[in-house]
């Protein structure tokens, strides 16, 4: 019987509708200060500003870092758009790196590279994406950050309580992480949320100031400007709403099953998946919490993404090389050849429907029409 299986929604309970009625009651506390303080002390770190979203998340760290015009920021070229998008904004300038060659993050040896040929003060910052939940090699990163005096930005998406030799990701060495609680490629979620988390006593003053116009005044429990206010600097409205906040402050209790249970899916998908034809799939690692779960098809990645939507499952790319895409490809004349390793995993990569409430039922389901699929795949 065919099935309809979307390639993401959320997993709401109970939980969250008592969150949220806490909220409208306008009796409770700030649940934005509540999610601050129990993800700061989860992680550790001594400082969370919270966002309405990732990508507010990211323009805020750079305004916080004081990125000016022609400065250069150094990035995975397999990455979602938002990152390069919040680097023009500021005039400055996006620098692509290819990813490793059999891998989805960015290659460490090829961005050592180029820092060590281009190092300048407009390079300014790297920007290090963990594609799919996967942790890249963050070692080598920190000793390119200290060697070379860069700024670090972790672009950690949904990876909160990701483990990075056995401390939290978030209270490492970078200068800042930005961390989401919602889908970065959807148009819309149930509630957005997105957290910069630091060390750096400076940077986190300054984003907490640009978060909301740059005002320099209180606001009282009910976020009521106290009536006289004075702005001290050009900022954002990038905070984030207290329904918001009472939504994802339900979902971060659940951080740890949800972790669990996307590990059991990708096992799941492993199991039965790693020997058909046509088909590769990425091996397990108790550090990968399984974001996505991203698959290889060897031969015509796009007909056989069209075959499972036929039976109701729904897929996606993670991620569209950016110099692929038309805006970058012409501001900076990019060749399509230019990242061999980025456009070789691009003709292959498809992730599988990846979400905590993804029954072992519907996984099952997806890999038998993946099985079928590939018995007469061409």
């Amino acid at each position: 019987m065919k099935k309809e299986i979307p390639f993401y929604k959320p997993t709401i309970d109970e939980n969250e509708l008592e969150q949220i009625k806490a909220v409208l009651t306008l009796e409770t506390k700030s649940k934005t200060e509540e999610l601050e303080n129990e993800i700061k002390e989860f992680i550790g770190a001594n400082h969370v500003v919270s966002t309405y979203n990732s990508t507010a998340g990211l323009h805020l760290a750079l305004s916080a870092m004081d990125l000016k015009r022609a400065d250069k920021v150094l990035m995975s070229v397999n990455s979602f758009p938002n990152l390069p998008e919040v680097v023009r904004h500021f005039d400055a300038e996006p620098i692509f790196i290819d990813i490793e060659p059999n891998g989805l993050n960015i290659d460490m040896d090829k961005l050592e590279e180029y820092v060590s040929k281009n190092n300048s003060k407009k390079l300014r910052a790297i920007i290090v994406t963990f594609v799919g939940g996967e942790i890249p090699d963050l070692e080598r990163l920190y000793a390119i950050r200290k060697k070379y005096n860069i700024l670090i930005i972790e672009d950690a998406l949904n990876t909160l309580g990701a483990m990075y030799k056995e401390e939290l990701v978030g209270n490492l060495k970078a200068d800042m992480t930005v961390f989401s609680m919602n889908p970065v490629n959807s148009k819309s979620s149930v509630a957005n949320a997105g957290f910069i988390v630091t060390n750096n006593d400076e940077l986190a003053t300054r984003a907490r100031l640009l978060r909301t116009h740059a005002i320099n005044s209180s606001f009282d429990a009910f976020g009521n400007l106290d009536y006289i206010y004075d702005v001290v600097d050009i900022g954002h409205k990038y905070d984030m709403t207290e329904l918001d906040a009472a939504f994802n402050l339900a979902q971060f209790y659940k951080s740890n099953a949800f972790i669990e249970r996307r590990q059991e899916i990708a096992k799941l998908y492993i199991e039965n998946l790693q020997d058909v034809k046509h088909v590769s799939v990425p091996s397990f690692s108790e550090d990968h919490l399984f974001t996505q779960f991203i698959v290889k098809i060897s031969k015509n990645r796009d007909g056989f993404a069209r075959e499972l939507k036929k039976e109701g499952i729904s897929t996606g790319l993670t991620y569209i090389p950016l110099h692929l895409l038309t805006y970058y490809k012409q501001k900076y004349g990019l060749k399509i050849t230019a990242y061999g390793s980025a456009l070789s995993a691009y003709g292959q990569i498809l992730s599988l429907p990846m979400y905590p409430s993804l029954t072992d039922e519907d996984v099952l389901y997806i890999c038998e029409n993946i099985k079928q699929i590939s018995k007469t795949w061409i």
